[in-house]
């Protein structure tokens, strides 16, 4: 009996160790409301220790699961981050309501930029934005090239295991074998992404 009940309490503390670590990334960001995505993908996100910033390597890299949805600007068309497949792809989650991405957006330009023509690009998220219009105006108002999907809901993460949606903003950069190579759970500066889709753009082979 007391060892079952130790381990009743074992778990129980492993839930609330869970529940505050989720708690506590959400003030990294704006928050979004949105719960964690369901177990459905080869990628299983974990924040060891609550880091902030999550780098894989060689055989830690798990394969990143296919996000698509409708084109910001076309209702008609769909994008997906399979349309990028060879590509270093640096994914952001975005909205326009939400303060730190203002200052990040433009910093993602640059990155796209200044190395898109060594096979890197840069595809965002638009979340809670129900008003197409306001994203829209958005990226015209900064003169952002890069495409986004248009996805109020986030949707399209519900394949991000245990990715803690509600952050906002937050990048995955994805390396040319389609492998979840970076995570950021804050907003991030051109200098931040810089070295890594650099190094990664010069790997080759598996």
């Amino acid at each position: 009996m007391s060892g079952r009940g130790g381990s009743n309490r074992r778990s129980l503390g492993t839930r609330l160790a869970a529940a505050v670590l989720v708690g506590g990334l959400a003030l990294t960001g704006c928050s979004t409301g949105d719960g964690a995505a369901a177990d459905t993908a080869s990628f299983n996100f974990v924040a060891p220790g609550g880091k902030t910033d999550i780098t894989y390597t060689g055989a830690d890299r798990q394969e990143m699961p296919e996000i698509s949805g409708e084109d910001l600007f076309d209702e008609s068309k769909r994008i997906s981050s399979e349309d990028f497949h060879g590509k270093v792809l640096v994914i952001n989650i975005w909205g326009q309501w939400c303060g730190p991405c203002r200052t990040e957006a433009p910093e993602l330009q640059k990155v796209y930029e200044q190395t898109k023509d060594d096979g890197v690009r840069v595809l965002g998220i638009d979340v809670r934005d129900f008003d197409r219009s306001a994203p829209q105006d958005f990226m015209r108002n900064r003169g952002l090239t890069y495409p986004s999907i248009y996805d109020p809901s986030g949707r399209s993460l519900i394949g991000l295991t245990g990715y803690p949606r509600n952050v906002v903003p937050s990048t995955i950069i994805v390396d040319r074998q389609g492998r979840v190579a970076a995570v950021y759970l804050r907003d991030l500066l051109a200098d931040d992404i810089l070295p890594v889709v650099r190094d990664l753009a010069e790997e080759r082979g598996s």
